[in-house]
Order: structure tokens, then sequence, then C-alpha cells
């Protein structure tokens, strides 16, 4: 159920009202007993929750695989390695 808020268009009084989205909008303030009108707010907002969403994110798949190999910290200046990166 949402909250509408509310303002007497009389005492600039401001309040908060939550009730069911069908039923009727209040018409009384409940300081002065005249008139108000309901406010337009924004509402709560969009809420992430998890890990989030990736570039890399496909419907029942993994991320593809790097194209580019990656050099071994011991051996990367060695020629005979099979993961030297070729600078």
């Amino acid at each position: 159920m949402p909250t509408y808020g509310y303002e007497c268009t009389s005492c600039a009084y401001t309040f908060d009202v939550f009730q069911n989205i069908n039923d009727a909008p209040i018409k009384i303030c409940p300081q002065c007993s005249k008139a108000v009108r309901r406010l337009i707010n924004g509402g709560m907002g969009v809420i992430f929750k998890g890990s989030g969403f990736y570039v890399t994110d496909k419907k029942g798949g993994s991320a593809p695989p790097s194209t580019k190999e990656k050099a071994c910290t011991g051996c990367a200046a060695s020629e005979s390695c099979p993961k030297a990166v070729n600078s």
C-alpha cells in the first residue's frame, strides 16, 4: 500500500497517510478541518539487490574467456614459457 502526502490549503499543514490505492483521497485537514490537496511525491525509487549486472552477463551463461593471455609472475621474461607476453 502506498503512502500519500497531503497539504492543507488553509494552514499549510502537511501530513502523510498510508492508505490503499482504491481508498478515496482525504479531503479534510486533521488540524483545522479545511480542504486539503494531495501532493505528488517521488515515491520510493529503485532498490538494487545482489551483486549487480555486468556487460558480460547473459541469460544462462558465463563470461566469455579472455582473449589475452596473462604472463606468469615467475617466468614472464622466459621465451620458453607458453604464457609469456609478447611485447
